[in-house]
């Protein structure tokens, strides 16, 4: 008997060993931090409002005249404005012509004009590379009236973000 008592004791104590032995320990679960929301993006600023005006030319010339210079300073005065708000989008000026002469004539014209402004534009204080060129002669006229053909003689601006 005391055989058996010892043989279940020790049983009795190896089987315990196994089990504490056996059963894995828990692992502490630390909850994940929480991110945190990352701070909005500023909204973008609002868009300049623009309001580029077209200058005119006399019959077959690219000077600027003095009421267009004026124009063009008030054109200049949009773009450093709009500088100073950090939106620099690219202008483009494009320059226009009656229907007289021959097509290779306009737009040969009209790209002086487009550039007569580009330049009266750099001497001002604007930026070159943001300003492009580009003639259409007398491809887009305005009137078609030979009385009103000094609407056709034009540069116009536009704004390309």
């Amino acid at each position: 008997m005391k055989r058996t008592t010892w043989t279940v004791t020790v049983l009795t104590g190896i089987l315990c060993l196994l089990i504490l032995a056996g059963c894995p320990k828990k692992a502490v679960v630390t909850p994940a931090p929480v991110p945190t929301p990352a701070p909005e993006p500023a909204p973008p600023a609002p868009r300049f409002s623009w309001d580029l005006k077209n200058i005119y030319f006399d019959f077959d010339r690219s000077d600027i005249r003095t009421r267009d210079a004026a124009i063009l300073s008030d054109n200049y005065g949009q773009i450093s404005a709009a500088e100073a708000q950090n939106q620099n989008p690219g202008i483009t000026i494009e320059g226009y012509c009656d229907p007289i002469g021959t097509a290779e004539y306009n737009m040969a014209l009209g790209m002086r004009r487009a550039e007569a402004a580009k330049a009266y534009l750099v001497r001002l204080g604007a930026d070159a590379g943001q300003l492009s060129t580009i003639s259409f002669g007398e491809e887009k006229l305005v009137t078609q009236d030979p009385a009103r053909y000094e609407l056709n003689r034009r540069c116009e601006f536009r704004v390309a973000w």
